[in-house]
């Protein structure tokens, strides 16, 4: 078994992302679920690096956690994503007041024994504003019957548990008020179709979660109900810098393939070096952003991080010419991925910003 990753300077993670490297382009062709990246992580104690020392974490603070997964993101984005999924699913756990439910789970999911995600966007999309939720809670004498699905939920049919974002609905009609469940993926009145096929990072297997008559006991409540549930509870509220780090360590794999490429034709330097010093900013924003000390709104940063990450990699489509658009190519492969950012977890300010960008109404 390989040593723990301890920091974000460990060699340890620097060889778990070679691999991770050497399979990504694999993985996008063949869209398999990435089991054996996350079994590697879990041995690496990737998984520890963003839970307390009380629940087996390691409690990396937000500067390295932001630089840990700057090189995942750079290594295979499919992988880091399905992370951040997982990651989403046990801070939300350990999150909770419910004790008993994290004794139960959180061992097995630190470790890697067991995997869970999450299905939750539905609550911050304008599928909350539905006369019908999308999916419902309905009291009962020992906890909430469960009807309705998710959307959208990463690796479903490789699940353990499920977390899952429900509105209360009482005497039919829906509340204000929405709580979080843990579900669990062996109860036959839940059930994941096939994922969606997607343009880039179908390995996440992506798609819906029904739930048709689910029963929820209480102890399987993380947290309400109460209105705007996400933003209970020590994980916190939904957003933040996360995804402008993964955009950012994406960016990464593009710079480097440009650099490839401008070694053997001086005409590309200056295009890399513009790029790169880009690059170096929004790593320093960042930074600051995870101390607590930022130099934007989460808002501008997310804007700037996802056009960075197009322009790389079309940059490095350019520079490889005809060679860069076959099927299988390392440069296509990346500005397929880097469209995910335009609709990953994208508020309607920085949506907003991007077409603005794109129909070339900024300043």
């Amino acid at each position: 078994m390989q040593d723990r990753i301890q920091a974000p300077d460990d060699v340890e993670l620097r060889t778990l992302c070679d691999e991770l490297a050497r399979r990504a382009g694999e993985l996008d062709r063949t869209g398999d679920w990435p089991a054996e990246q996350l079994r590697r992580c879990g041995e690496a104690g990737v998984f520890e690096w963003f839970l307390p020392i009380e629940y087996g974490g390691q409690g990396w603070d937000d500067v390295a956690i932001t630089r840990g997964y700057l090189q995942l993101a750079q290594a295979c984005l499919s992988t880091t994503f399905v992370i951040t999924q997982r990651v989403g699913a046990c801070k939300r756990i350990a999150g909770s007041t419910n004790e008993a439910l994290k004794q139960a789970l959180l061992p097995g999911l630190v470790s890697g024994k067991t995997f869970a995600t999450v299905g939750i966007s539905h609550l911050t999309t304008s599928r909350r504003h539905l006369a019908t939720p999308v999916l419902s809670a309905e009291p009962t004498a020992d906890g909430y019957t469960l009807n309705g699905y998710a959307p959208w939920v990463t690796g479903a049919q490789s699940a353990d548990q499920v977390v899952v974002g429900a509105v209360l609905v009482e005497n039919g009609r829906p509340t204000n008020a929405e709580l979080l469940v843990v579900v669990d993926t062996l109860d036959p009145a839940v059930k994941a179709p096939d994922p969606f096929p997607m343009v880039a990072l179908s390995a996440s297997k992506t798609g819906a979660l029904q739930l048709n008559g689910y029963q929820a006991s209480r102890s399987q409540v993380i947290a309400g109900p109460v209105e705007k549930v996400l933003t209970q509870g020590s994980a916190g509220a939904a957003g933040g810098p996360q995804t402008s780090t993964l955009a950012v360590g994406a960016a990464s794999a593009s710079l480097d393939l440009l650099a490839r490429e401008a070694d053997r034709r001086p005409e590309l330097h200056e295009a890399h070096a513009a790029l790169s010093a880009e690059h170096s900013d929004l790593e320093c924003d960042l930074i600051a952003a995870a101390k607590g000390e930022p130099a934007c709104s989460s808002e501008q940063l997310r804007q700037r991080a996802n056009s960075h990450v197009l322009r790389a990699s079309q940059a490095a489509l350019t520079a490889t010419k005809g060679a860069g658009y076959l099927a299988d190519a390392q440069a296509g492969r990346l500005c397929r991925e880097a469209l995910f950012f335009l609709v990953w977890s994208c508020p309607a300010p920085v949506q907003a910003a991007s077409l603005c960008e794109l129909a070339g109404l900024t300043d």
